[in-house]
């Protein structure tokens, strides 16, 4: 038979089955996918539960319901002073990844050339590469993640359509600054170019760092494309409800990507959605605050275990260094090794950089610490034996 798509052929298993997995054999703990162990605010479960039962369950129109439409403008309102049309600058889709997608459909064609930092975001290479993007990579160097100025200034050329841009950043819970953002737009005006801004952990920002949409620098309304996720803003991962802002003639044609895509999102969870994008500002607040709770008391375990841990301002991730312990191979290797005698499972960050490259870091290791307390409590508990358990040097 004729070959299918060469390109998704070859796409292997993702590390976070192939972890998840070897989770579930050794009965480890999952500090590996992000998703949290407790339910998101039981008023939008109930909101969710009532919006169906109310006889309004056909397709939603397109670009979602005028509810959601509503709220994700006056978030943007609240809190960065963007001024968002809901009709014409808001599209709603089934979660982030498909706004993702759908964005760089609206705006990608074959031979363009897109900006992208390492390490990153598994989906956004397979897609680009299926859009016949040519990606130009910029990595960040641990362990601050700092912005490498002149390498990105080189990266973009008279092709640059666009780069994408994660913050709060996954997997290094980078929150690029202000200063780092008008560098950035700099370029972005310059080269006539947009950008595609993955924006899904806005709300789970630790002081004193604070999130500054690119949207909202001078110049940049018109060139931004904005994600948002109810998943990451609710702890509702499984509701797969995202949101797009972008200028009118933008979001138009990122709705016919979506009407491709997945056409339209369930319209209870939209109504649900809505309720929560009015929360007051202490809800936000608290949903950070218990992160960065979490975040320290996992940050204190890893250390106390021998880690190094690099800096997290945001999301839901911690990156250590296994370097300390003095294992003798590299990232894969320790936390399969990790998860079989020591009962905790993680990620490898070599995983999120473009396997082609060369020199990919294979030192560290991320951790999700959107977890319950005790489930935190009893990996760092675990954790406490990972030099001896793993017969690594200077044990």
């Amino acid at each position: 038979m004729k070959p299918a798509n060469a390109m998704l052929s070859g796409l292997p298993t993702t590390i976070f089955s192939v972890m998840s997995a070897l989770a579930v054999e050794h009965d480890a703990i999952n500090l590996g996918q992000g998703f949290p162990d407790t339910e998101g605010p039981a008023d939008l479960v109930e909101a969710a539960a009532c919006a169906l039962r109310d006889g309004r369950n056909q397709y939603p129109p397109l670009a979602g319901l005028p509810e959601l439409q509503g709220a994700v403008a006056r978030s943007n309102a609240r809190f960065y002073g963007i001024t968002v049309e809901p009709a014409r600058e808001v599209v709603v889709t089934c979660g982030a990844t498909e706004a993702i997608t759908a964005s760089l459909m609206a705006l990608i064609n074959r031979g363009d050339e897109v900006v992208v930092f390492e390490p990153l975001y598994d989906t956004y290479l397979p897609v680009l590469r299926l859009l016949g993007a040519v990606v130009r990579t910029v990595r960040l160097a641990p362990p601050r993640w700092d912005l490498p100025r002149a390498e990105l200034a080189a990266a973009f050329t008279p092709r640059t359509k666009a780069i994408l841009l994660n913050t709060p950043m996954n997997p290094t819970g980078k929150v690029f600054t202000r200063d780092e953002l008008e560098f950035i737009a700099g370029l972005v005006a310059r080269h006539d170019a947009y950008a595609v801004c993955d924006e899904v952990y806005e709300h789970l920002t630790f002081a004193p760092a604070r999130h500054v949409p690119l949207m909202a620098l001078p110049g940049m309304r018109q060139r931004c494309i904005r994600i948002g996720s109810a998943g990451k803003s609710f702890s509702m991962t499984g509701w797969k409800v995202g949101y797009v802002t972008a200028p009118a003639p933008l979001a138009a044609l990122v709705a016919k990507a979506h009407q491709l895509l997945t056409f339209t999102v369930a319209p209870n969870l939209q109504r649900a959605v809505a309720v929560g994008l009015d929360k007051d500002t202490a809800y936000f607040e608290r949903l950070a605050e218990s992160m960065r709770s979490a975040r320290d008391w996992l940050a204190e375990g890893l250390l106390r275990a021998g880690f190094d841990v690099l800096p997290c301002d945001g999301s839901y991730f911690l990156i250590a260094d296994i370097a300390p312990l003095g294992f003798a191979g590299g990232d894969v290797a320790f936390c399969q090794q990790m998860t079989r005698k020591v009962g905790v499972a993680a990620i490898p960050v070599s995983a999120f950089y473009d396997q082609a490259g060369k020199d990919i870091p294979d030192r560290y290791v991320r951790f999700a610490f959107c977890k319950k307390t005790g489930v935190i409590s009893q990996a760092v508990q675990r954790l406490q034996g990972v030099r001896a358990q793993l017969c690594v040097e200077n044990a």
